[in-house]
């Protein structure tokens, strides 16, 4: 995103968004020269533009003179299906699961080719991970990742394998031939393992949230210690979470 060159021509709706996109997670708060590097918009045209986002409370000016999202765009954010449907619907559910747990637990789901996590929760005796609500991480590496890359579409998983894969540790699985036969394996027996793919130290256990059509909505996972998974013991709660969730979506959505 950064160094992103300004195209001539664009309309102030496009600038306005290249200016919100130029946040992330990585990057909540941002002073007026790094919008303006990040979006690739000129100075001037960036400090007019901020200056209506602050009017407007989508931005909001701290302190020290940087900027962060305003409360307008969370509560506009609020509205969204992500909040409104899948997330209060899941979230008892996620609850209940910590409890039985004491393990981080995650809600995912599939945006392009990251897992983005919707949701989080931890506590004191849980191993700490990298994992953030509102980040991303890759599909293959995470346990609710690849619960979700195992049901996606033949196009889209063959597409998704021929692509090079990043490898965020010695132990992340990024051949085709090697993960394709175990996201095979996450199908048949119906949840995900992942063993220090993504961070030492840790594995992972994730089952998908599938509608009528097997499709799936998001995946729910937890993240525990290498030397406390026992994933045959972890998967039938995380299993029972994801289906109790998949039910009380397709009832929502009949009623």
């Amino acid at each position: 995103m950064a160094g992103r060159t300004s195209q001539p021509g664009r309309s102030v709706t496009s600038r306005v968004l290249t200016i919100l996109d130029a946040f992330d997670i990585n990057y909540p708060r941002l002073s007026l020269t790094e919008i303006s590097r990040r979006s690739g918009l000129p100075l001037t045209t960036a400090h007019r533009l901020v200056n209506e986002l602050v009017a407007w409370r989508g931005l909001q000016r701290c302190e020290d003179g940087a900027y962060e999202v305003g409360i307008r765009l969370w509560e506009v954010g609020l509205l969204g299906p992500l909040h409104v449907r899948l997330r209060e619907t899941a979230l008892p559910f996620l609850q209940s699961l910590y409890e039985a747990t004491r393990e981080n637990v995650h809600l995912a789901v599939r945006d392009g080719e990251d897992a983005l996590y919707v949701e989080k929760l931890s506590g004191h005796r849980s191993v700490p991970i990298t994992s953030r609500i509102g980040g991303r991480l890759p599909l293959h590496a995470t346990g609710v990742g690849k619960a979700l890359l195992a049901h996606e579409t033949p196009d889209f998983l063959r597409d998704y394998l021929a692509r090079p894969l990043p490898r965020p540790t010695c132990y992340t699985i990024v051949e085709p031939g090697r993960l394709r036969a175990d996201l095979e394996r996450v199908v048949r027996r119906g949840y995900a393992v992942t063993r220090e793919e993504m961070t030492l130290g840790t594995c992972s256990v994730a089952a998908p949230i599938l509608d009528d059509d097997g499709r799936p909505v998001a995946a729910v996972g937890a993240v525990v210690h290498t030397v406390r998974v026992e994933p045959a013991k972890l998967a039938p709660p995380i299993r029972l979470a994801a289906e109790a969730i998949a039910a009380r979506l397709r009832d929502g959505s009949r009623s």
